[in-house]
């Protein structure tokens, strides 16, 4: 299908972005990578007559790793964020989930900022900046402000990113211990059906800390701190992950679609959320 007609806007600074959403208000909307946003438009479902780009915007991309705190512009690509090889021996699990996103052609253009903003509940990065407990740059006309990521995502689509705020950055202090993520997908490239983002800490024999979030399972990526605590003071073995995941799929809400019925979903989740649980441990 072909959009709706649309005027095309490249500002090459944020207060020209700005200029912009004030003068078109709800007529405007800004594109990052473009693969969420250029196929609702394609498909009629989205109505955009003021189009801003963001790739010429100066000051939204690079990776910066700074002793043990990592920010990372939102318009760094997927495929970035997987040739970075400081970031991956700094935050190794964002290099595992970029690796799984769609395929080759899509993580080239596809940027953390476009994932992360879009509100999109099956996306892979938001589940991982939870589990990283990232914070969120938001600027806007008004200034700055930091949300994290935990509390940035409200319903399906819907986030606490305001229509004049453009995320500029993502933060984080970088993770210790084993990670991993796991996802099971249809095909190749497709959503996840369920993910899981976990990062484990081990001191003598015993995890000493926990971060457990998963994808696709909600309208919004869900962070289980209930799930972290239960592996925490245990030797991570079975008798340690039961609990974990029962304590998960507590907190998960899947809906019925095209990947299978509720109770199908909740079998997959716990399977995948044990994998990433043991996996992770073993890189401990």
């Amino acid at each position: 299908m072909i959009p709706a007609a649309f005027d095309y806007h490249r500002p090459t600074d944020l207060a020209g972005v700005f200029a912009l959403l004030h003068e078109y208000g709800d007529d405007a909307r800004v594109l990052a990578g473009g693969h969420s946003l250029i196929p609702m438009m394609k498909l009629r479902m989205a109505d955009v007559p003021h189009l801003i780009d963001l790739q010429d915007v100066a000051g939204l991309s690079g990776i910066e790793i700074n002793g043990d705190q990592i920010r990372i512009g939102a318009m760094v690509t997927q495929a970035d964020l997987i040739a970075d090889d400081g970031l991956a021996a700094a935050a190794p699990i964002v290099r595992a989930a970029a690796l799984q996103i769609a395929d080759p052609q899509v993580r080239a253009m596809g940027t953390l900022g476009g994932n992360l903003a879009n509100g999109d509940p099956g996306n892979d990065m938001p589940a991982v900046m939870q589990c990283l407990d990232a914070q969120f740059t938001l600027v806007g006309a008004d200034g700055e402000r930091s949300v994290a990521a935990r509390d940035f995502y409200e319903s399906a689509y819907m986030t606490a990113r305001a229509d004049d705020e453009v995320l500029t950055a993502i933060s984080f202090t970088a993770p210790s211990g084993g990670h991993a993520y796991e996802k099971q997908k249809r095909k190749i490239g497709d959503y996840a059906t369920a993910a899981a983002a976990v990062q484990l800490r081990k001191d003598g024999g015993q995890c000493v800390a926990a971060s457990i979030a998963m994808t696709n399972l909600s309208d919004v990526p869900v962070y289980s701190e209930a799930a972290g605590e239960a592996l925490i003071g245990t030797a991570v073995d079975d008798a340690a992950i039961k609990p974990a995941v029962a304590a998960m799929l507590g907190d998960i809400d899947p809906a019925e679609d095209n990947r299978g019925p509720v109770a199908f979903k909740r079998h997959v989740a716990g399977i995948i959320l044990t994998r990433a649980i043991t996996r992770a441990w073993s890189h401990c």
